[in-house]
C-alpha cells in the first residue's frame, strides 16, 4: 500500500526556505529567500491537511486550488501541480514572491490555528513556477484562433497584463498603452528586486509580446494619444492605470529639498538596477548613501523604502508610524525582515512638519490610540507636550497613493468616478457606464494588492469575451 504523502503536519514542522543572513543581503538587491530543493518542497507540501473546506483557497482572491497543487507536489507530480496553479493565476511565481500570505492563504490555514504552523504556500507556489520555467513546461501564448475584435488596455501593470493574457489566448487582438518605457507597472518600477527580481517580470512581458500582444510604451494617454482615439480604434477599452498620485500631508517644510515621494525614490532605485541613467540618483537627491533616512508610513511601500535605503548604504534608517505594531497595515513578515537588516521602528509617531531646506529633521508628535472609529480601528490621538525632532537628511513620504484626475487628464468628463477619484465600475465585470469601457485593479479599488489586480484583469477579460460571443439582438423597425 502506497505511503500517505499528506497529513504530515503533526510529525513535520513548518520550514521556510533558507533566508540569506542580514549582513549579506544588506549589500545587494538579490532576493533574500533561497529556492526550495525538490525534496523539501514535497515534504512541506505534505503537511497540508487537505481540508474539506479549504480556508486557504477561499481567502485567496483568485481562489487558487491550493490543496490540489500541494497534494500533487507532495506526490512528485510537479508539472501537473504547476498546471493546476497556472489555471487560476496568470503570474503564480510573482504572487508566490510578493503576496502577503500571512494575511491571505497562509494566515487562514487550518493547521496554523491548531498550533502546528501554517503550510508554506507562497514558497511552494514560487518553487513550482520557477521549476516550470526551468523545465520548459511554461508554454508560449498561442491563440486558439485569430479573431478580428481588438481591445485596448491602458496600463501595463498586473491587472492590464492579466487581462491581456486571457484575451490573447482567445485570439483577440490586444494593444497595451503605458507611459513607461518598460511594461510591468509597479512590478517593474515600484517593488524592489530583493522581493521581486526584475528578470521574473521581464520574462512575462516577453511571453506576452511573443504571443502577439502589442505594447505601445512611453505613450502617455491624454498627451501622446487621446482617450477618444483609443476608444475609436478598439472594440473595448480596459483602464488599468493603477493609482500613482502620492497622498500628501499639509505641514511646514513639505516640498523642501530632501522630502521626497516614495514612488520617485523606488523608481530611481529600480531604474539603476536596469542600468539606466538616473540623474536624480546620481546627484544624490534620491540616493540614501550616507544619509540619516526617515520613512513615514506603515504599509508595504514604506517597508520597500526602508529596506532599499539600507541597501543603498544609509547611515541610519528609521520608520515612523502613527499606530502601534499590531495595527500596522504592512506585512509583519516584511517588518521582521526590515528589523533584521537594521531598520528602527518608531511606533505611535506622526510627522508635524520638517526643519531645514535641505531637510535636517522631522518634527514628530507622539501618539496614543484612542477610541475605535466606525471601521473598528482605534484612532491615533496626539499626546500634548511630547513633541521632539528626529534628525534626517532624507525623508521619504510613503503615506499611500490616490488616483489621478483621469476625466480631466483625458478630456473625458463622462468617465464615471466617485468622490475619491477612483472609477465607478462593476466589481466583477469591470464594466463602466461608458459603452465598451471597463476598469480594473487599483483605479477601481484604490491602492490594493497585486493579486486583486490580477483577479480583476482576468474577470474583466472573461466578461469581454462573453459579450463578444453574445448574439446580436435585432430590433424590429
Amino acid at each position: 500500500m502506497a505511503k500517505q504523502p499528506m497529513l504530515k503536519f503533526v510529525s513535520v514542522e513548518r520550514d521556510m526556505p533558507e533566508k540569506r543572513p542580514p549582513d549579506l543581503r544588506r549589500t545587494d538587491f538579490d532576493e533574500i529567500y533561497a529556492e526550495y530543493a525538490d525534496a523539501k518542497a514535497k515534504e512541506q507540501s505534505g503537511r497540508c491537511s487537505q481540508c474539506g473546506v479549504p480556508y486557504c483557497q477561499s481567502h485567496c482572491p483568485l481562489h487558487n486550488n491550493i490543496p490540489d497543487w500541494l497534494r500533487l507536489t507532495a506526490e512528485g507530480r510537479l508539472q501537473e501541480a504547476y498546471e493546476v496553479s497556472q489555471a487560476t493565476n496568470t503570474f503564480p511565481e510573482i504572487c508566490g514572491r510578493i503576496c502577503p500570505q500571512d494575511r491571505l492563504c497562509e494566515g487562514n490555514c487550518v493547521i496554523e490555528s491548531s498550533g502546528h504552523g501554517t503550510v508554506t504556500i507562497g514558497s511552494i507556489e514560487k518553487y513550482l513556477t520557477d521549476t516550470a520555467w526551468e523545465k520548459g513546461w511554461v508554454q508560449p501564448i498561442t491563440a486558439r484562433e485569430e479573431r478580428s475584435e481588438s481591445v485596448g488596455i491602458i496600463g501595463a501593470g498586473p491587472g492590464g497584463l492579466a487581462a491581456a493574457d486571457v484575451l490573447r489566448r482567445a485570439g483577440v487582438q490586444v494593444t497595451i498603452y503605458d507611459r513607461y518605457d518598460r511594461a510591468g507597472g509597479l512590478l517593474t518600477y515600484g517593488i524592489p528586486g530583493f522581493k521581486l527580481e526584475k528578470d521574473i517580470v521581464m520574462r512575462r512581458n516577453d511571453q506576452l509580446a511573443e504571443g502577439g500582444v502589442t505594447f505601445e510604451l512611453e505613450c502617455d494617454v491624454g498627451r501622446d494619444i487621446s482617450f477618444a482615439d483609443i476608444r475609436a480604434k478598439h472594440d473595448a477599452v480596459i483602464i488599468a492605470t493603477g493609482v500613482y498620485k502620492t497622498r500628501e500631508i499639509q505641514a511646514p517644510g513639505v516640498g523642501g529639498l530632501g522630502v521626497e515621494r516614495a514612488i520617485d525614490f523606488l523608481t530611481a532605485s529600480n531604474r539603476k538596477s536596469f542600468g539606466d541613467g538616473v540623474p536624480e540618483f546620481d546627484n544624490g537627491r534620491l540616493n540614501a548613501m550616507g544619509k540619516r533616512v526617515v520613512v513615514i508610513g506603515g504599509g508595504d511601500t514604506a517597508m520597500d523604502c526602508v529596506r532599499t535605503s539600507i541597501r543603498q548604504g544609509a547611515e541610519s534608517v528609521k520608520c515612523l508610524y502613527r499606530r502601534d505594531r499590531a495595527n500596522m497595515p504592512g506585512s509583519q513578515r516584511e517588518v521582521a525582515n526590515a528589523e533584521e537588516e537594521g531598520v528602527v521602528f518608531e511606533w505611535l509617531c506622526a510627522p508635524k512638519g520638517f526643519t531645514g531646506d535641505p531637510v535636517s529633521g522631522v518634527m514628530v508628535q507622539k501618539m496614543r490610540l484612542g477610541q475605535p472609529d466606525v471601521t473598528g480601528r482605534q484612532v491615533p490621538e496626539v499626546i500634548e507636550g511630547a513633541d521632539y525632532v528626529e534628525d534626517a537628511d532624507l525623508v521619504i513620504m510613503a503615506l499611500g497613493f490616490e488616483p489621478e484626475d483621469l476625466p480631466t487628464l483625458w478630456n473625458e468628463p463622462d468617465l464615471p468616478v466617485n468622490r475619491w477619484g477612483t472609477i465607478k465600475a462593476d466589481y466583477i465585470s469591470g464594466a463602466t457606464a461608458l459603452e465598451g469601457v471597463y476598469a480594473v485593479g487599483d483605479i477601481v479599488r484604490g491602492a490594493s494588492l497585486v493579486v486583486w489586480a490580477i483577479k480583476d484583469g482576468r474577470d474583466c477579460a472573461e466578461e469581454i469575451l462573453k459579450r463578444m460571443a453574445a448574439p446580436v439582438t435585432m430590433v424590429a423597425e
